[in-house]
C-alpha cells in the first residue's frame, strides 16, 4: 500500500496531510498533541489503521503550518474546516484523539455539512484547573528547551508503564533531536488547550462515539464520564470505557481500531 503526503493551501495558511486507502467513504483523523509532526511517521500510521484501507480513503490532517502566537481550539477547528473545504471533503467520518478530539467536537457542532459521524478518544469537554497540569508541565519543558525531558514526561504520562519502558530510549532519541522551532510550535499548540470548554452540546447532532481509559493520567477518568453525561440521551451516542491502557488508549488498546472501524461502517 502507499501513502500520499501533501499540503493544501487555504486562505493565508497551509495544512500538511497524508492520505491512504481506497474506500469510497472519506475518513479524517485529527491527531493529538505531538512534539514533532505525526506525518514523519505516515507509513506507520497507515499500517496502524490497516483495517480502514478497504472501506475508507483516510486523510490525516496536521495543524496549520503558520501558527499565530495565540491559537485556541475554536481557531484550530475553524482552520481544519477550511482545509477540508479546500480538499473538497464533505460528509466525512471524523476521528479526533486527545486535543484532536476537542477539535473534532467543535467541528462537528459548527459544520454539520462536513461531518456525518464523529468519534473521539481520550478527550475532554473542558480543560481547566488540575486537568491542564500535565500539559502545563510539557509547556514548561518546551520553553526551557529541554526536548528530552518533554518527551520522557509526555511518554510517561500518556502510556501505561510497560509501554513507556518499551519506548523510553526512542523517546530519549526523539527528545535530543527536537529543534527549537518544533518546541516553540509545541508551546503554541499546547497552550491553546488551556481553559478550553465545549459549549455546543445541542448543536452536535451527528452520531458520536467516545472512548477513553480509566487510568488516563492527562485528563483523568472523569473526563469520559462527563462526555457520557452530556450526550447520554442523544440518539446515535455510544461510549467505550477501557481500563489499563492509559491516555493513549487509541494506540495501546488492541481492539481500538476495530471498534472505530465498526462505528464508522454501521
Amino acid at each position: 500500500m502507499s501513502v500520499t503526503v501533501g499540503t493544501v493551501a487555504c486562505d493565508g495558511f497551509t495544512v500538511d496531510y497524508c492520505r491512504f486507502g481506497q474506500g469510497e467513504r472519506p475518513l479524517v483523523i485529527l491527531p493529538g498533541l505531538s512534539v514533532q509532526s505525526v506525518l514523519l511517521s505516515a507509513d506507520a500510521i497507515e499500517a496502524e489503521y490497516a483495517v480502514m484501507r478497504d472501506d475508507f480513503t483516510v486523510t490525516v490532517l496536521e495543524r496549520r503550518r503558520e501558527l499565530p502566537p495565540v491559537y485556541g481550539i475554536a481557531d484550530m477547528a475553524r482552520d481544519t474546516a477550511a482545509a477540508l473545504d479546500a480538499l473538497g471533503l464533505r460528509k466525512i467520518g471524523l476521528f479526533g484523539a486527545s486535543q484532536g478530539g476537542m477539535i473534532a467536537l467543535e467541528l462537528a457542532a459548527s459544520r454539520p455539512d462536513l461531518v456525518s459521524r464523529a468519534a473521539v478518544a481520550s478527550t475532554a469537554l473542558n480543560v481547566t484547573g488540575a486537568r491542564f497540569a500535565a500539559v502545563g508541565r510539557w509547556i514548561d519543558a518546551a520553553r526551557r528547551g529541554d526536548g528530552e525531558a518533554l518527551c520522557l514526561d509526555f511518554g510517561r504520562t500518556v502510556y501505561p508503564p510497560a509501554v513507556f519502558v518499551s519506548c523510553e530510549e526512542t523517546l530519549r532519541r526523539i527528545g535530543r533531536s527536537v529543534t527549537r522551532a518544533e518546541l516553540d510550535r509545541f508551546v503554541i499548540l499546547a497552550a491553546g488547550t488551556e481553559g478550553y470548554r465545549f459549549t455546543h452540546t445541542e448543536a452536535l447532532q451527528c452520531p458520536l462515539w467516545a472512548a477513553g481509559s480509566k487510568d488516563d493520567a492527562v485528563f483523568g477518568e472523569a473526563a469520559l464520564r462527563e462526555i457520557a453525561a452530556a450526550f447520554a440521551d442523544r440518539p446515535g451516542f455510544s461510549v467505550r470505557e477501557y481500563e489499563g491502557f492509559g491516555h493513549a488508549v487509541y494506540d495501546t488498546a488492541p481492539d481500538f481500531r476495530d471498534q472505530l472501524h465498526f462505528f464508522f461502517t454501521v
